[in-house]
């Protein structure tokens, strides 16, 4: 029995999916020589392509109707398996979600990832990993308590409006009447932001620009969201604001963790236990992982490095294929990777890398697999076990 190749790439951001480029990978190898067997498993790290992650690795798609960041109705989906939920924000109330691309940082809200969750737990869900990266909100987590049955209201008693920029006005947290589902079930957070939720490392000083925030709604949004940790506090008798996470999805994470006592994990290291990397690596002789852009963030936790510690750990050497490597020589040294193949260094235009990435990508597979990974003879071809046993067929 041949030995296989583990292609785990993440997505090449605004290029193209994660699935799309492990298939792309497996074509080039295989164009190579069509014997090397190869097991496809795209990741994430809980950002975009988290519930594309869990569907291919055999999650249920649950299709869901939920509010998208501006309160408009957004068709979306968590995927299933058991009681076991996957939950990916960014499809939810993500950047991509707000109508004709306009960013709204001090009204855009967080509701539709309560309403998925609490979709998921009447359908009986009592595991729910979310997945928070990517979010167009920086409302502490409010509208996501809203959905989930918890009241929000100002001096006057009425209901706050959705948003960051109105939890200045929140005099008072009810959570009394959250989703009655919640008594039993696990919370865990999926996230590779350990941001505190306030001050000069939070959620609005770091993330409110990326989100459309100017220097004077970025202070405004710090100040809400210290504002309300105060009210949360006050209700719950239980604050996390300067938790790792807390300022994850614009405050997402600090709710999660203070109302939900949710638990917070890498993201990477989560989807890949969900994934069952380690699984694939049994047996296998390489992993092929890769995504849009390999940075010195890349070494701090991103997709492309988890892959490589589980497979360092099992003695499985690791190649990335990029669509840009901004690695200095010693940082390259440093990640480990037996080789890195950049798509940029086949098509140095940008946009023509990136509109044609499919075929890049599967370029850079097929000279990897030649000067790396083929047998030049039939010893070394018996050592590897890349290929089939020709005598038997």
């Amino acid at each position: 029995m041949p030995r296989h190749i583990v292609v785990a790439p993440d997505k090449f951001k605004g290029s193209i999916s994660a699935a799309d480029a492990a298939a792309e990978i497996s074509r080039g190898l295989q164009r190579r020589d069509p014997t090397i067997r190869t097991i496809e498993c795209p990741i994430a790290d809980g950002g975009e392509g988290t519930l594309a992650a869990a569907l291919a690795a055999g999650f249920e798609r649950i299709p869901v109707a939920a509010p998208g960041p501006t309160g408009e109705r957004t068709l979306t989906a968590y995927a299933r398996k058991g009681q076991l939920a996957v939950i990916e924000m960014a499809d939810i109330s993500g950047l991509h979600r707000l109508p004709a691309g306009v960013l709204r940082p001090m009204t855009a809200s967080s509701r539709g990832l309560g309403t998925v969750v609490a979709r998921a737990l009447d359908d009986g869900c009592r595991e729910i990993v979310l997945g928070i990266g990517g979010s167009a909100c920086t409302d502490g987590g409010a509208g996501f308590l809203r959905a989930l049955g918890a009241e929000v209201v100002n001096a006057h008693g009425s209901p706050i409006r959705d948003g960051g920029g109105a939890l200045s006005q929140a005099t008072m947290l009810d959570v009394s009447w959250l989703h009655p589902g919640l008594g039993d079930a696990k919370i865990t957070l999926a996230s590779d932001v350990d941001n505190p939720l306030c001050g000069p490392t939070g959620a609005a000083a770091v993330y409110g620009p990326q989100k459309g925030a100017t220097p004077t709604q970025v202070a405004e949004l710090d100040a809400a969201l210290a504002h309300w940790a105060d009210r949360v506090a006050a209700a719950t008798g239980r604050d996390a604001r300067d938790s790792p996470g807390a300022g994850a999805a614009g405050g997402v994470g600090f709710a999660a963790l203070t109302v939900l006592q949710a638990e917070f994990r890498s993201g990477i290291d989560l989807i890949l236990e969900l994934v069952g990397i380690d699984q694939h690596l049994d047996g296998a002789c390489a992993v092929i992982t890769g995504e849009g852009s390999l940075d010195h963030q890349s070494l701090h936790g991103k997709a492309p490095i988890g892959v490589r510690l589980h497979a360092t750990a099992r003695d499985v050497p690791t190649y990335a294929i990029v669509g840009v490597s901004r690695l200095s020589p010693e940082e390259e040294a440093a990640s480990q990777f037996a080789a890195i193949y950049s798509l940029q260094d086949r098509e140095p235009d940008v946009a023509r890398s990136m509109a044609g990435a499919a075929d890049l990508i599967a370029s850079a597979a097929e000279e990897l697999a030649a000067e790396h990974l083929l047998a030049v003879d039939r010893s070394r071809e018996e050592r590897t076990g890349l290929l089939t046993n020709r005598s038997s067929e």
